[in-house]
């Protein structure tokens, strides 16, 4: 068992945004931080700088600098080959299944596994952070069907809060929205309503980032209308045209169902030529958001770690402490910063695990 301490802050950090940190509370809804450890040992556990590339790609979070930042919750993703056989797919998936609960075992008290909004509060009273299992690319549980259909195997314990349907490439589940996409049939697959079911049987989120619009629009209209929907890192058209980003009617969607979208740290999905490249372009989508689907839409989900190249000033790992420093300069007041930090997620979170909420183990 590793002891976690917390990074020392860069002397850039204004101390109003630490403050704010504290009283809000910070939840990230995507971190690809368990990509780095399986691709050559990096140990998250451990304080790090941003890495040769400069915090380009990778190198961007531990544990040390999220405690450092007060991100108390964040959805950790764990992202399957899309290029192995679907018995392969699988098979890896339960291998980095194992070694997801191991590390998570290996961190001792400064961690938490979370499944339900009351433990999400909790972590954050205590000073824990608190891991939130996600899944990027439910394909990877394809070959898991024809035993369980219903994934009661896969997601009955109720520690997987949620899966994207699909992610950088066209899935048995659906079309992605990458413009690599060759399907002749962008919409949902019947094995990708039967995937959206599962998830609506056990209460995880269904998350609709990266899929293409006709499947994002089959996926919301094969859901529960109960279930809040989710885009955990996404960027907006309405700021930057890209086919990575979500257009306004989806957003409005999203928003309809009492879901969020998270808006990425991405430089590629955020700048509009001509523009230069700072934290107040996330600034800027987060507004377009909550423009168009209100403030109670709007949250933040980096997806750091997840082979991107952030704005500069997210690439050291603090960047979650000059974002609310940007809004803090752009004039957002205190209940609108909460909300969108944290209080957003949370909602929405209560909505598809409502109190007296259990997993329906098989």
């Amino acid at each position: 068992m590793t002891a976690i301490a917390a990074a020392r802050l860069p002397a850039d950090i204004e101390p109003a945004a630490i403050e704010t940190a504290r009283a809000v509370g910070l939840c990230d809804l995507h971190i690809d931080t368990l990509i780095p450890p399986r691709l050559w040992g990096y140990d998250p556990r451990q304080a790090h700088g941003p890495g040769l590339l400069g915090g380009r790609f990778f190198g961007h979070l531990d544990l040390p600098r999220l405690l450092a930042c007060g991100v108390s919750a964040a959805q950790w993703s764990i992202t399957t080959n899309p290029f192995r056989t679907s018995a392969g797919r699988w098979r890896t998936w339960q291998a980095n299944r194992r070694r997801f609960d191991s590390w998570i075992d290996s961190c001792g008290t400064a961690v938490q596994p979370v499944r339900s909004p009351e433990e999400l509060a909790a972590v954050r009273a205590v000073g824990r952070h608190g891991i939130l299992c996600a899944v990027q690319g439910a394909n990877a549980w394809q070959a898991a069907l024809a035993d369980d259909p219903g994934l009661d195997g896969v997601l009955g314990d109720g520690t997987v809060t949620r899966a994207t349907v699909v992610h950088l490439t066209d899935s048995a589940l659906g079309a992605t929205s990458t413009p690599v996409s060759v399907r002749p049939r962008k919409g949902l697959t019947e094995q990708g309503a039967q995937v959206v079911a599962a998830l609506n049987r056990h209460r995880a989120f269904v998350d609709l980032a990266h899929a293409h619009p006709q499947t994002f629009w089959d996926a919301l209209a094969a859901s529960d209308r109960d279930q809040p929907p989710i885009a955990t890192h996404t960027g907006v058209c309405g700021v930057h045209s890209h086919w990575r980003n979500l257009d306004d009617q989806q957003i409005a969607a999203i928003a309809d169902r009492g879901g969020v979208v998270g808006i990425v740290a991405a430089s590629l999905y955020l700048r509009p030529r001509g523009r230069s490249d700072d934290l107040d372009l996330m600034v800027d989508h987060l507004e377009h958001a909550i423009a168009v689907g209100g403030e109670a839409c709007a949250a933040i989900g980096t997806d750091l770690d997840g082979a991107i190249v952030p704005p500069p000033g997210m690439r050291d790992g603090f960047g979650h402490l000059r974002l609310i420093a940007a809004m803090l300069r752009r004039g957002w007041t205190h209940a609108r910063i909460e909300r969108v930090c944290w209080g957003n997620f949370s909602t929405c979170f209560s909505r598809l695990r409502p109190a007296g909420w259990s997993p329906a183990k098989p």
